[in-house]
């Protein structure tokens, strides 16, 4: 899943990469569509939590026909529920760029952009479903060869369909959603084919298993979905804030944002695979293991993000020369990457606490330490720096904030754990 999760993000930093040669305004047109996406993908991944959940405890209670019928109703609701959020984002573009600091000379370009990346939005959100239920079975390999192949579909064709080639100028900005369109498309007929030799589905019981398991299921998606949607509204009005201080911040902005997703590349797949086996040893009432996988995960987390983060804001001059064209671009991401790579060990820390919560039976304080990390540490701390020191306060502040929800977050877990151990 680490190999996966680091082809699948780099693809979309290879995007970023690839669009900063069209210029800072394209670049910057791209980093203002981030919030919306991180939306879309906030309400698929609250699903998919709920999906690992509930299969899980299902298989590890024995209950495998349960889990065939749970399987076959997320994967219904949810491409419905996704292509309606879609279809929403795509009527109400103009406004809500306009709220996140979006000028009158970008919208054009935003709006070329949008509607492909709307479709490769959703094809990507049905994908996940499909990777939700291969997890949720202890199934790692699959997903993770499928997001090193729709990653190399997508490196593949962003220069043919951005660029173009030959005589053909390529469709520029919108070639990147596009691309990515063609590689989840791509992903998702593989993933339909190998479903359909398997007995994971069903049609059979699924209105009285809708009706049955609503509760719970809503118990964990409503959580997981309120506490996946406020990253991408904290982007928002983070985006707000570094809109403030110009178009070159955003676009520098934009290309940390990218870079964040791909550093963290262990923490998402321990996010994506260590609940599967919480849920399981949840369902079985294997406590004991529980404090173990946690308690490897959490080391795993701090000493790989603390290393990474080190070597990169050493590098971090080359690698903002590497990334972006424009030489104010360059000098304002290589303040970002110095200040925010090294805290990402802390960051990482909260993401694992927050997602291993969901398959322990804690939905609630989930949402309550995400909630904590944006609006009470995050936000605040990247304000202030903005204010403070301009790009420079901006690293600092955010960098402060990662910190202290990482910090917080263990603390909660130490009680929530201690808690539990008593009532066992």
């Amino acid at each position: 899943m680490a190999l996966g999760a680091l082809s699948l993000l780099g693809f979309q930093l290879v995007d970023s990469a690839f669009v900063a040669r069209l210029g800072t305004a394209p670049l910057a047109a791209q980093s203002f569509t981030f919030p919306l996406s991180f939306l879309i993908i906030g309400v698929q991944v609250g699903l998919g939590i709920a999906i690992a959940a509930l299969v899980s405890r299902a298989l590890g209670a024995g209950e495998v026909p349960r889990a065939r019928r749970l399987s076959s109703l997320v994967l219904l609701g949810g491409s419905l529920i996704v292509g309606v959020l879609c279809l929403l984002l795509g009527a109400l573009q103009t406004p809500l760029f306009r709220l996140l600091g979006a000028d009158e000379a970008l919208l054009p370009l935003i709006r070329d952009y949008w509607a492909p990346q709307l479709l490769a939005a959703w094809v990507g959100a049905l994908l996940y479903f499909g990777y939700s239920l291969f997890r949720s079975r202890g199934e790692m390999r699959l997903p993770g060869n499928m997001m090193v192949m729709t990653s190399l579909i997508n490196l593949a064709l962003d220069p043919l369909l951005i660029f173009g080639i030959g005589d053909w100028q390529g469709l520029g900005l919108p070639g990147a959603a596009w691309a990515t369109t063609i590689a989840f498309s791509s992903g998702l007929l593989v993933i339909a084919l190998r479903l359909k030799h398997t007995d994971w589905l069903t049609n059979q019981g699924l209105v009285q298993e809708a009706r049955y398991s609503s509760r719970p299921f809503l118990g964990i998606a409503g959580p997981a979905m309120i506490g996946q949607l406020m990253p991408p509204l904290a982007a928002m009005l983070a985006t707000a804030i570094v809109a403030s201080l110009g178009e070159t911040a955003v676009a520098a902005w934009g290309l940390v944002s990218r870079l964040e997703t791909v550093s963290l590349m262990v923490v998402l797949a321990l996010t994506m695979s260590l609940p599967p086996w919480l849920g399981r040893c949840y369902g079985a009432g294997d406590w004991q293991q529980i404090r173990r996988l946690m308690w490897l995960a959490l080391r795993v987390v701090l000493i790989w993000q603390l290393g990474l983060g080190l070597v990169m804001a050493l590098l971090s001059p080359w690698v903002a020369e590497l990334l972006a064209g424009n030489p104010e671009i360059r000098e304002e991401l290589t303040l970002l990457i110095r200040g925010l790579l090294p805290s990402y060990a802390l960051l990482g820390v909260c993401m694992v606490v927050v997602s291993a919560s969901n398959a322990l039976g804690w939905p609630l304080r989930s949402m309550l330490m995400s909630g904590v990390r944006l609006f009470v540490c995050y936000l605040p701390c990247l304000w202030l720096g903005a204010q403070w020191a301009g790009i420079l306060g901006v690293a600092i502040g955010a960098a402060l904030g990662n910190v202290l929800a990482g910090a917080l977050a263990f603390a909660l877990y130490r009680r929530s754990i201690g808690i539990r151990g008593k009532t066992v």
